[in-house]
């Protein structure tokens, strides 16, 4: 990672996770995120205070996909912060999923900005903008996760521009891609590995806002 060193053992460190964004980008990218790794690369560099995941989850369904990794990421280390979708139809009549999770992402960076050093944002949604700048008027650094390496790119640029430093999702991937090993793990390894991430309830574009 070209950036670590402007990650100081004395900071103290945040990390969001706009769950879909992330999920969307490194499926782009072409690896899957092995979020045990992704926890131990920063809380190595850093003094991590807390580590939070953003999705919203179908809950009229028997059983989410998502439940599995929620679960994980619960027990090992993340807050969570979910909320169910909602469903609506437009005025086409095509049926829309609506689960935004910016509005209590934006929340929790407010109240945690007034207790770390550094904030790092895993999201390219230009909507954060000026998130970003906010928290940058409290004396907090922030580093922006995503891509330019995919076409287009997964990062707004005015995101890109605002944070104190920009981090490629590709240059990350040697410390915090899941592993693809040939086979089937033992079923003990298999309780210890976090869960493979599936698809977001929301497909892209999916995300009505407003």
């Amino acid at each position: 990672m070209a950036n670590a060193h402007k990650l100081y053992k004395e900071e103290k460190l945040a990390i969001f996770i706009d769950g879909a964004n992330l999920y969307n980008a490194a499926k782009t990218l072409g690896f899957d995120i092995d979020y045990r790794k992704l926890l131990e690369f920063f809380a190595d560099r850093a003094r991590l205070i807390r580590a939070f995941y953003y999705t919203a989850i179908v809950e009229d369904q028997d059983y989410s996909p998502l439940r599995p990794l929620v679960d994980w990421l619960d027990y090992n280390g993340y807050t969570l912060v979910t909320k169910p979708t909602k469903e609506f139809t437009d005025a086409m009549g095509r049926r829309k999923v609506k689960g935004n999770m910016d509005v209590e992402l934006t929340v929790d960076v407010m109240e945690m900005g007034e207790h770390v050093d550094h904030i790092v944002l895993f999201s390219g949604d230009g909507d954060f903008r000026r998130l970003v700048e906010a928290v940058q008027k409290k004396g907090v650094r922030v580093t922006v996760v995503s891509s330019i390496k995919t076409q287009p790119p997964m990062v707004a640029d005015e995101l890109r521009r605002q944070a104190d430093i920009f981090v490629d999702l590709g240059d990350l991937a040697p410390h915090i891609a899941r592993a693809h090993q040939p086979g089937r793990a033992p079923r003990e390894n298999q309780r210890e590995a976090p869960p493979r991430e599936p698809a977001p309830a929301m497909a892209p574009g999916d995300d009505e806002r407003g």
